[in-house]
């Protein structure tokens, strides 16, 4: 009877091993160790929250520019990551910003197992939510905490959560942090002029919108499982 209950124990705590380790696995980390939440929306799986990484999913770091407010439109290929206006304690609500040349480098800044979403990727969600002129609003985090009033639209009801990150211009400046969640496709536009396209929500409308902009802005990243 004794050597039963020795067996049984054993196994309990087999089974109680592997069932952490199992909810480890399911943990979502970056190369720096930041762990996300995700969110089903259709067929598809997002983070919820802004990338907030310094470094590639092999644990390289990814560089920033000093001074942070440091032009690098003469650059070729120019890959950095800033934390908006160099304020560090922004990070964990926005995430930071990068240019396009980060996101789409082959070492990857996604969590492993997730990639940055392609012009099809985003195409799929917002045909998913319905028209454009609301898919929006119910990408975006409700209230007024991180969105500037009036937060039109705002339903969140997908559980994207999307915050208002802001960007850099390839000057140096940032702005429009509150105002305006604008995420890079990893679809490029052109190579000459260097171009790529990027998604945005804003704080008085419930639309979602896409076009051109340079790859060298620094923009906010949503990742999507593969």
């Amino acid at each position: 009877m004794k050597n039963i209950f020795r067996i049984s124990g054993i196994i309990l705590i087999f089974f109680f091993i592997y069932s952490c380790k199992k909810d480890e696995d399911k943990t979502i980390k970056d190369g720096e160790g930041n762990v996300y939440t995700s969110v089903k929306i259709g067929t598809q799986e997002w983070l919820t929250e802004n990338l907030k990484t310094t470094k590639y999913s092999n644990g390289d770091l990814i560089g920033t520019t000093s001074p942070i407010s440091k032009d690098i439109s003469s650059e070729s290929t120019p890959k950095y990551q800033w934390s908006y206006n160099g304020d560090e304690s922004k990070v964990a609500s926005y995430g930071r910003l990068y240019t396009w040349y980060t996101i789409t480098d082959n070492r990857n800044v996604c969590p492993d197992g997730w990639h940055i979403p392609s012009d099809d990727d985003w195409t799929v969600l917002t045909d998913y939510l319905g028209d454009r002129s609301i898919a929006g609003g119910k990408l975006k985090e409700i209230g007024t905490v991180h969105w500037i009033s009036p937060n039109t639209g705002a339903t969140n009801e997908t559980g994207f959560s999307a915050i208002p990150g802001g960007y850099r211009y390839p000057t140096g400046q940032v702005d429009f942090i509150g105002y305006y969640f604008w995420c890079w496709s990893g679809t490029e536009f052109s190579s000459d002029p260097a171009m790529a396209n990027m998604w945005y929500v804003h704080n008085s409308d419930s639309g979602i919108y896409y076009g051109p902009m340079s790859k060298y802005w620094g923009f906010t990243v949503r990742c999507i499982k593969d």
